[in-house]
This record gives C-alpha cells, sequence and structure tokens, in this order.
C-alpha cells in the first residue's frame, strides 16, 4: 500500500531535545536537594512522558510529595528554557521539506507535554506538519496507540496507508498497537542493537533513508 501519511516522534527522531531535558531535570532536582543526574542517564529515562522521567531520576524511595514537587519545578522551568539548546537533527529539515514538496501528510505523536510539543514544532517546524499532539490528560500516552488513531481519524487516513517514525522501544510497541508500519531512526535516544531487541526491523541512518520504506 502506497504510505500517504507518516507520523514522527518528536524527541530524539526530529529534534535533539536532550540537553534542554537534561538540564530542566537538574534544575529541579537541585532545587529539592536531590543529587543530578548525568545526561546519558536522562537519555535513558526518556520515552514514557515527563511524569515517568522524573520518577525515574529522583532517588529510589522518594516521598510521593517531593516526586510531585520535583515534577512542577521541571515543568516551570521546562515551560522557559525548552528551546534554548534543543535544534534539529542534521538533515530533518531538508527531508520535512522533500516530504512535503511529494504531497505525504506530516504529523507528530509525542509524549512530551503537549504545551512543549506545540511550542517546539511552532518554532523549529513552522507550517510543516498538519496535526501536532502531546501528552494532555484524559488521552492515554505511547505505547498505547489513542494519540496516533487521533490523527488517523483527524486526516482521515486509512492505518495501512501509514508510517511512524521514531527512536524508541516506546515507539515501537507503539506502532505495533496501532497496526501501523514504523522506521526506527538511529541518530536519536536509543542504539540500533537494543532497538533490534526490541523487535526493530526497518531503520534509517540518515533521514533521506527513510525514502525507500515508503512504497
Amino acid at each position: 500500500m502506497k504510505t500517504e501519511l507518516i507520523i514522527f516522534d518528536l524527541d530524539g527522531t526530529i529534534l535533539n531535545t536532550l540537553d534542554d531535558l537534561a538540564d530542566s531535570t537538574n534544575y529541579a532536582l537541585t532545587v529539592n536537594q536531590l543529587p543530578r543526574r548525568t545526561e546519558e542517564e536522562v537519555r535513558s529515562f526518556v520515552g514514557n512522558g515527563i511524569k515517568k522521567l522524573i520518577e525515574r531520576a529522583v532517588p529510589e524511595g522518594c516521598k510521593a510529595a517531593i516526586v510531585d514537587k520535583v515534577f512542577a519545578d521541571f515543568g516551570k522551568h521546562y515551560k522557559e528554557h525548552c528551546a534554548d539548546k534543543t535544534r534539529p537533527y542534521s538533515g530533518i529539515l531538508e527531508l520535512l521539506s522533500e516530504l512535503q514538496n511529494k504531497k505525504y501528510h506530516l504529523a507528530v505523536v509525542s509524549n512530551k507535554a503537549d504545551y512543549a510539543v506545540q511550542e517546539l514544532c511552532e518554532t523549529y517546524f513552522q507550517g510543516m506538519f498538519e496535526y501536532v499532539v502531546g501528552e494532555r490528560k484524559g488521552i492515554r500516552r505511547k505505547p498505547y496507540p489513542d494519540s496516533v488513531l487521533e490523527v488517523l481519524d483527524k486526516l482521515q487516513i486509512n492505518k495501512e496507508n501509514v508510517m511512524y517514525v521514531g527512536d524508541s522501544e516506546v515507539d515501537i510497541e507503539t506502532a505495533k498497537n496501532a497496526g501501523i508500519k514504523m522506521i526506527c531512526v538511529e541518530w536519536g535516544f536509543r542504539d540500533r542493537a537494543y532497538l533490534a531487541k526490541q523487535g526493530a526491523e526497518n531503520f534509517a541512518a540518515l533521514p533521506k533513508k527513510i525514502f525507500r520504506f515508503l512504497d
């Protein structure tokens, strides 16, 4: 079946957000007198939403009230600093422009808070995506397929004509749960060997390599 719609994950797929995520995580930990985390630790914590990131970042056994306070402090800081160091990965803007020129429908589905997803897509990809979805109350986040299915419904495209592009085990499971095809990128937050163990079959080492899987 011909691919009509390509849904992209955000963090680790089209945007390198790691520095800003690490900075806001460590800000929130520091103001609560908790030990800081390395960038590589934060990389391993990302993928299941900001609340899960904070739950993984705080020391084991932290009381719920402390976790909630760190989460709130992270949110305040990240809302102001989510685009300080974040940048599109090399070749992504060129890829999206070419996909637009070829008349593909483009969307983003992320477990990042919806306010940050909307702001970052507006900042770095203005006018490139037809629909952008982040984590919101009342909607189950990935790997549940809810947000992906919302995009398909809004754009009126059958799942047989959809390709999902992501960088993590959460994305692999999301595509499986939604019943759509998937490409794993090799430049993101998880390496190829790990993704292969999680069941990934299609890999793109560079953005332009995505085209070989589309038709």
